[in-house]
């Protein structure tokens, strides 16, 4: 199958020499073409270039084309951090935080992840792929290509399973990239709140090799901060995943400087993620480490929290990634058009900073920059269209609307 989109007002994020992620001052640096031309072979980008150098005698040899006059074609957003596999929406709750009730009250009083969780247990697998279903849609809607997806609502064994195979099922079903996470470590059970060792040697003595033995994990998470795992939970929970190969990606200093981001660091976790809290120490951690910070803006924004210094840490030469958090209790939203406003809006960031901390940075977030995350030759073709729109940074400063117009992923129009 040969897609030829032409006539393209301006190609966005253009490598001829692709990179793994970019860092610092080269956040504010992406490659376009304007007036150009993007060439899909079956799953793969073929060729790039200018119109003037397209051999337009040959435009009958290819099965479909496509004129994108007026409109810009982006690699799509990479989103590597959501929890969208969940029973049922929590927007009670987001009626307690209006009355003043903090995150943290809601989860002392069993409310918040443990809410989910109960849930988790009632409903069936089928139910559960379903309404998946509906929010990967959605998330496609909007440009999104790839999304990571991880566990965490189960607490039981029964429940994290239930979910890592649900997840499992999405990969077969959905032309989305999906990645799976196992977060059994993503807050303590009630029952277990006087004795948090027994519960994470449920997490390390029989889900993990449960789930190591399905098959059902691609990474390892834990959600280490203040009133939820230790970092010596951390570190038992990290040394265990490695053991049957599963990568960390850490929840770190969501809640305070717990030092997450450091141990995600010490044991080359691929991410740490939120970030509210990131010092100078922390960012002396990360610094020279292959440890992507990432963001999670709709959870700050929709929690009321402190922003994380985004600005401080790209001028400190770091790398930065945004994810969605896309979830039913701090982040109701997978719309990554959002994420990218909110990056410039609410962190000051450039757009062509927001553009490649949503899609290069963030595939590497997931382990995928070297598949996705770019328009470069040999890489998966994941691209949206635009609507007709002026200019790139029109994304980001036009905020609230959806401007994809035409959706490709694996090289098939959605």
């Amino acid at each position: 199958m040969l897609i030829l989109i032409n006539n393209i007002k301006e190609l966005v994020q253009v490598e001829d020499d692709p990179k793994k992620w970019v860092a610092g001052s080269e956040m504010a640096k992406i490659d376009t073409i304007k007036d150009a031309w993007l060439l899909i072979e079956d799953d793969r980008i073929a060729g790039f270039g200018l119109m003037k150098d397209l051999n337009i005698s040959t435009i009958d040899e290819y099965d479909k084309v496509i004129d994108a006059t007026g409109r810009f074609v982006f690699p799509s957003f990479v989103d590597s951090h959501t929890h969208l596999v969940y029973p049922a929406s929590r927007e009670i709750e987001y009626i307690d935080k209006i009355r003043g009730l903090s995150y943290e009250e809601i989860a002392e009083r069993g409310g918040g992840i443990l809410n989910s969780a109960k849930k988790m247990q009632e409903i069936s697998e089928d139910e559960l792929l379903e309404s998946a279903l509906k929010r990967l849609n959605e998330i496609i809607g909007y440009g999104t290509g790839a999304v990571e997806i991880k566990s965490g609502y189960g607490l039981t064994t029964e429940s994290e399973l239930k979910m890592l195979r649900v997840i499992k099922k999405l990969k077969e079903r959905s032309p989305l990239t999906i990645k799976s996470t196992f977060l059994g470590a993503h807050s303590i059970p009630m029952e277990y709140r006087n004795s948090q060792h027994k519960y994470v040697d449920l997490v390390i003595n029989e889900m993990l090799p449960q789930l190591a033995d399905e098959g059902l994990a691609d990474f390892i998470d834990v959600f280490c901060d203040k009133g939820f795992f230790t970092v010596e939970d951390t570190e038992r929970i990290l040394e265990a995943g490695e053991k049957y190969g599963l990568r960390g990606k850490i929840h770190a200093n969501e809640l305070d400087f717990s030092r997450g981001i450091q141990v995600g660091v010490k044991y080359n976790a691929l991410s740490v993620d939120h970030l509210e809290y990131t010092g100078d120490e922390e960012i002396e951690a990360l610094l020279g480490s292959e440890t992507m910070p990432t963001i999670l803006p709709g959870a700050a924004f929709f929690l009321g929290m402190i922003y994380a210094p985004a600005r401080k840490m790209i001028d400190a030469g770091l790398p930065i990634a945004l994810a969605s958090d896309f979830n039913p209790g701090s982040s109701p939203s997978g719309n990554m058009q959002l994420i990218l406003s909110m990056a410039s809006i609410l962190y000051k960031m450039l757009p062509e900073e927001a553009i490649n901390a949503t899609t290069l940075n963030t595939a590497y977030a997931m382990g995928l920059s070297h598949e996705l995350g770019s328009i470069a030759v040999g890489k998966k073709a994941n691209v949206f269209i635009t609507n007709d729109i002026p200019t790139y940074e029109f994304m980001p400063y036009y905020y609230g609307s959806n401007k994809v117009d035409t959706v490709i992923l694996n090289g098939e129009i959605i």
